[in-house]
């Protein structure tokens, strides 16, 4: 059953079911229309009037002209600015040997330049390999050489730490550095020498893009997994895999529209999204910079994340969304100067890659006057599958939400043998046209993972009667105490919903009898105390015994995390060396 909900609502609430808003919203001829697809062998379904591929996206956003695209401190580039410097730098990528199926790879901050160097390559049917900013050298040189990457464009901080080790990737062609302070050497050379400084894009020639044959299907991207164990996959996504967000974003909002009585516009809103999630990051440029393309919204990017200047960009923009992973919220919500600017521009706060706690959702909603969202996806389903939004997600605040109307659910057990009901806790499995080709060069883990369609997350999940999926737990996450499993996540919504806790997380350590005991690493809100006997008692008020954490430590700083917002367990257990002994 679903949770009761955690805020009041409207009694006349909701205005329709799910599956009558579904029936409105891809009826034939409808905005939202579905059909049938045959992808690698399998009918799929997908959405009859997404772009083709993204070229056409490309040249489909140049229509919004002079609106704002991407605003990065002072700089500040237009649509049209930004075709005509995807248009050069494509032209550019064609006269160094760049042809279809190349790998082109980007190692960079969120800056004007990521979207310019991603729409160039795609466009000219290369295939994009975005690169986590915040790896080391080493785990960088693992992605370029496992990619086989040609070209490597970098901004100055990464060509700082990757200029030794350039040698070392033999399949690398050229380096294009951005924003490089002081010189430079061959193979290196300057972007800027190439198609200028942001603030000259607008006054680039009116080349067009290069001709190109790029089709649906075509692979379009190859974005490397989290990598919390062993080395990271590459996840081979198509170009049918990008639009396919536009889409599933815009049915989303259509949904929750139509849920409260009201009718969806014929043409999205534009918005100015305050982007504070990494673009290497699918939930940054696929589930989130698809769809403000689409709409001809603004991003606005920050070098480094900060409540402050957060606060300060919002309320001189006047930012309509933000979030990313719910630290972000919390932080806001937490934030002792939080009363001193003006917030109230906010009408969604987002997030996914990290579960969130139901005080959350209720905090965002009554102190920020705005409507909580997050949803399900992953790397290899290039994002959103399911999308939980508005009144929806207050009265189910555990749930990721249902799936959107061309993605397929299912659970199974977790040995994959048979197909669970409703309710019944299993391996979550998903199909649709957001689902990845396979894994770059690894057809043993593609078998395993990728079959007749449909993904094998690897999250332990469940449905609801009305078709809501709830994560339950990563599997490799469950923490089995004397033959008794404690799903982590539920634990951790337990901590969350103390006042003082604002990050936690639930690991799992050695016990010689048991196998292993649940600790809880928290992290508590500024000016707010809590002990260890407090919290456990906490828990042990609300779930079974066996449940509670055997030992809590506190970090004056919040949880270690990858780039995706996933907590790096790995990274605690050595904080209970002694419980573990």
């Amino acid at each position: 059953m679903s949770a009761e909900p955690i805020v009041p609502l409207d009694p006349a609430w909701p205005a329709r079911s799910l599956a009558e808003c579904e029936a409105l919203l891809t009826a034939p001829g409808a905005r939202f229309e579905t059909e049938t697809a045959v992808i690698r062998g399998v009918e799929t379904k997908v959405w009859k009037n997404a772009p083709p591929t993204l070229r056409i996206l490309t040249q489909l956003a140049r229509a919004y002209g002079d609106r704002t695209f991407t605003i990065y401190e002072d700089e500040r580039v237009s649509y049209e600015a930004n075709f005509r410097a995807v248009s050069h730098l494509a032209a550019k990528m064609r006269e160094m040997g760049v042809g279809k199926g190349d790998r082109v790879a980007l190692a960079m901050r969120n800056l004007p330049e990521w979207p310019v160097i991603f729409f160039a390559a795609v466009s000219i049917g290369a295939i994009m390999v975005p690169l986590n900013a915040w790896w080391t050298a080493g785990e960088i040189e693992y992605a370029m050489n496992d990619s086989g990457a040609k070209l490597l464009f970098v901004d100055g901080e990464r060509h700082e730490r990757l200029k030794d080790g350039y040698a070392r990737m033999p399949a690398l062609e050229r380096v294009i550095v951005a924003r490089a302070k002081g010189e430079i050497e061959a193979p290196v050379s300057r972007l800027e020498v190439l198609i200028g400084r942001p603030m000259d894009w607008a006054g680039l020639s009116d080349i067009g893009l290069p001709d190109a044959d790029v089709a649906p299907d075509d692979e379009a991207t190859i974005f490397y997994t989290s990598g919390t164990t062993g080395n990271p996959k590459g996840a081979l996504g198509t170009h049918r895999n990008f639009v396919t967000n536009i889409m599933s974003s815009g049915f989303t909002v259509g949904r929750a529209m139509l849920r409260r009585g009201e009718t969806p516009p014929a043409v999205p809103d534009p918005k100015v999204v305050l982007l504070v999630i990494p673009l290497f990051h699918v939930t940054a440029s696929s589930a989130a910079m698809m769809t403000l393309i689409a709409a001809g919204s603004t991003m606005v990017f920050m070098r480094k994340w900060d409540p402050v200047l957060a606060m300060e960009i919002i309320q001189r923009e006047k930012v309509n969304q933000t979030g990313g992973v719910p630290t972000i919220a919390w932080q806001l919500l937490e934030h002792p100067d939080r009363a001193k600017y003006d917030l109230t521009s906010l009408d969604t706060i987002a997030y996914g890659g990290a579960p969130s706690a139901p005080e959350l959702v209720r905090r965002i909603y009554e102190e920020f006057g705005a409507l909580p969202g997050n949803g399900w996806g992953m790397t290899e389903t290039t994002a959103t599958v399911t999308q939980h939004s508005g009144e929806d997600y207050l009265t189910r605040p555990t749930s990721a939400g249902p799936p959107v109307a061309v993605a397929e659910l299912k659970i199974k057990s977790v040995e994959g043998d048979r197909e669970l009901g409703i309710g019944e806790v299993g391996e979550l499995w998903a199909k649709g046209p957001m689902v990845v080709k396979e894994y770059w060069n690894k057809p043993e883990a593609s078998a395993e993972t990728f079959v007749d369609g449909w993904v094998r997350t690897g999250d332990l999940a469940r449905v609801d009667e009305d078709g809501f999926l709830y994560i339950v737990d990563r599997a490799k996450d469950i923490i089995i105490r004397g033959g008794e499993n404690i799903y982590s996540i539920e634990v951790e919504d337990v901590l969350y919903a103390h006042p003082a806790v604002t990050d936690c997380a639930l690991i799992g350590i050695p016990h010689k009898t048991l196998g292993e005991e649940p600790a809880a690493v928290v992290h508590l809100a500024p000016g707010t105390d809590a002990s260890e006997a407090e919290l456990q008692d906490w828990v042990r008020a609300r779930l079974a015994g066996f449940k509670v954490p055997v030992a809590v430590r506190f970090v004056a700083e919040t949880l270690p995390r990858n780039a995706n917002g996933k907590i790096l367990k790995k990274d605690l257990k050595g904080l209970f060396v002694e419980e573990a002994a």
